[in-house]
C-alpha cells in the first residue's frame, strides 16, 4: 500500500523517527525493500516493507511543529548571544564570511538557505548529489567565491557492517571525503576556506583527515538537518583574530559533541570602521 512520497516511521525502531519513502526496491531474499529519507535528520535507511507504519497529516504536522521549536529556541539563542555592548557595537560595521553550500537534497538545502537569511548570512546554495559533489566542486568553487564552506546530504552505515572506519561501510562518507580533498586542492589554507563536511553517521575521521575543519558524526550519531547551519554561524560572526572555541560553537548545534566536532579553527567575521552615517 506504501508509495515514493510518503510519510512513514519503523516498528522495530519505536516509530521514533519519521521518514520520505524514496522507493521500493527488491531485497535479496525477495522482500520488498523501502529507501527512506529522514524527515529532519540526514539519513538514509533501508526498511522492509513489513517494518513501516504509514503517517496522517495530523502525525506529521505535529513532528514538524515539534521539530520547529527546538528550531526557533535555538535561534533564539544564538541571536542573543551575538549581541554585544550596544556603544562598540554601533561603532563598527560588520562584513561576514560567504557561504557556499553543496547539499544533496534540495529540500533541505532550501531550509537551510532561509536559515542562514535568518541568521544574517549571505549564502549560496547549489543541490548537487552526494557522488556529484567530487567532480563538481573545484569549478564551482571558482566560480562562488566563499570563506566558508559545507558539504552535506545524507550518509549512514550500511547494515551488518561494523568496521568504523572502513569507506566501504558507509553510504556517502567517501564522496565527502573526495569532495574536501578536491577542495583542499583549491585552497589548502585551513583558515581561508573553512570546511563542515558529513552528514548522518558519517566516517568522522576520515572527512577530518581529508582537510575538514569541521566534520560528522564522532559517535557515528543522527545529526539534525541545521546543524552545520548553526557551526557556520559561530564560525561566520567570530573576528578573524580569534580562534574559535571547539567545544562552545558544538553547544550551538541541536545534535551536539556526539554528533559534530572539529579542529581549532579562527573565526570568519572581519569587523571595519568607521561606520558610515548612508
Amino acid at each position: 500500500m506504501f508509495k515514493p512520497g510518503d510519510i512513514v516511521a519503523r516498528r522495530s525502531y519505536r516509530q521514533d523517527l519519521y521518514f520520505r519513502l524514496i522507493r521500493i526496491d527488491a531485497g535479496p531474499n525477495g522482500e520488498k525493500m523501502a529507501l527512506l529519507r529522514g524527515l529532519n535528520l540526514r539519513l538514509l535507511a533501508d526498511a522492509p516493507l513489513n517494518d513501516l507504519v504509514g503517517k496522517n497529516s495530523a502525525e506529521v504536522a505535529y513532528y514538524r511543529r515539534e521539530d520547529a521549536r527546538t528550531l526557533y529556541r535555538k535561534l533564539h539563542v544564538v541571536l542573543e548571544q551575538r549581541k554585544g555592548p550596544a556603544e562598540p557595537r554601533d561603532e563598527f560595521f560588520q562584513v561576514p564570511a560567504r557561504v557556499l553550500h553543496l547539499d544533496g537534497d534540495q529540500e533541505y538545502l532550501d531550509q537551510c538557505l532561509k536559515t542562514y537569511r535568518q541568521l544574517g548570512l549571505e549564502a549560496t546554495g547549489i543541490c548537487r548529489s552526494e557522488t556529484e559533489q567530487p567532480s563538481v566542486i573545484y569549478r564551482v568553487l571558482k566560480e562562488n567565491p566563499a570563506e566558508i564552506l559545507v558539504l552535506t546530504g545524507h550518509d549512514g552505515l550500511l547494515g551488518g557492517k561494523k568496521d568504523f572506519r572502513s569507506l566501504d561501510s558507509y553510504r556517502s562518507s567517501r564522496y565527502f571525503v573526495e569532495s574536501v580533498r578536491e577542495a583542499r586542492r583549491f585552497q589548502p589554507n585551513k583558515d581561508a576556506l573553512v570546511i563542515f563536511a558529513g552528514a548522518c553517521q558519517s566516517n568522522y575521521e576520515a572527512i577530518l583527515a581529508a582537510g575538514a575543519n569541521f566534520a560528522s558524526s564522532p559517535k557515528r550519531m543522527l545529526i539534525h538537518a541545521f546543524d552545520p547551519v548553526f557551526i557556520v554561524e559561530r564560525i561566520a560572526f567570530t573576528p578573524i583574530d580569534q580562534m574559535i572555541s571547539v567545544k562552545e560553537v558544538l553547544t550551538h548545534t541541536i545534535t551536539g559533541m556526539d554528533g559534530v566536532g572539529g579542529i581549532e579553527t579562527r573565526g570568519q567575521l572581519r569587523r571595519g570602521y568607521p561606520r558610515s552615517p548612508y
